[in-house]
């Protein structure tokens, strides 16, 4: 019966997107073992890296909390708080002091050109990739603070494939169902109702266990990154410039009662970032 060929096309697809995501997750929890047990620097850059009592720099709080985009946001507002950048609502961003203080600033500054002037969607694009994000990824991953990136992607990757595994189930258990008739034995109606929820109750089982078992290694933060950026508490409507950022670092530009603000950067949020938010 072709309802057979169907249910086997399902149960393929359901046992093969699971399996991967099992090795994604195993993959993943090795390279965080592996990372926590390395020796990863020396001397004082060690004891400044991976000292549990240290507090995390603001872009070092950016990276953990959204990656390399919540970097150049950081460093946009930063620079714009101190009226040394001019964000309009309408998504340009004017230099007003073209020093930058360190190398993500003089980044973002080399990301608007030498005409003082741009869209604000090519700068954090520029930005995020610049090196000095590349750096500070790096220290971050070597002090065991940051996921790598492989190991991210993987994962996130095989949640996807399941995902879709789970769709594609139900798409060809809606079409076992809606078969005529005759090509249906009598009183197998219900059956292959039941068939077909066993893949599709293995698909779902995993993305549930993916939720809160996977779901610390799809982050930019490692566990030990995550507990650091715990430390952090960005107050709602604090004034200070150092609170305010914080909020920039860890929640992002939503989170800002600015909306002058929040409407530059709406002009500035490419679909392909969007993506790649870690909140």
């Amino acid at each position: 019966m072709f309802w057979v060929a169907l249910l086997l096309l399902a149960w393929a697809a359901a046992g093969l997107s699971c399996a991967r995501l099992c090795l994604a997750a195993l993959r993943a929890a090795a390279v965080e073992a592996d990372t926590a047990a390395a020796e990863p620097v020396t001397g004082r850059d060690r004891d400044h890296l991976s000292g549990r009592d240290r507090e995390l720099t603001l872009y070092e709080a950016a990276f953990l909390s959204g990656g390399p985009y919540r970097v150049a946001d950081l460093t946009l507002v930063t620079m714009a708080r101190q009226r040394r950048l001019l964000l309009a609502h309408t998504g340009w961003a004017t230099v007003v002091d073209a020093q930058g203080r360190d190398d993500m600033e003089r980044s973002l500054l080399g990301a608007i050109g030498p005409g003082g002037q741009s869209r604000i969607a090519p700068i954090r694009s520029a930005a995020a990739a610049a090196e000095a994000v590349r750096a500070l990824a790096d220290r971050l991953v070597a002090a065991g603070l940051a996921v790598p990136d492989g190991a991210r992607t993987t994962v996130a990757g095989a949640v996807r494939q399941v995902q879709a595994a789970a769709v594609a189930v139900a798409v060809l258990g809606g079409v076992a169902l809606l078969m005529p008739a005759e090509q249906v034995a009598q009183g197998y109606r219900v059956p292959i109702v039941a068939w077909f929820a066993l893949p599709l109750l293995l698909t779902l089982g995993c993305l549930a266990i993916a939720r809160f078992e996977v779901h610390p290694y799809t982050r930019w933060a490692s566990p030990a990154g995550q507990r650091l950026l715990g430390n952090l508490a960005p107050q709602d409507g604090a004034a200070d410039d150092r609170a305010y950022l914080t909020t920039v670092a860890v929640r992002g530009i939503h989170a800002v009662p600015d909306p002058d603000l929040r409407a530059a950067f709406a002009h500035g949020t490419s679909d392909r970032e969007t993506t790649q938010r870690g909140h």
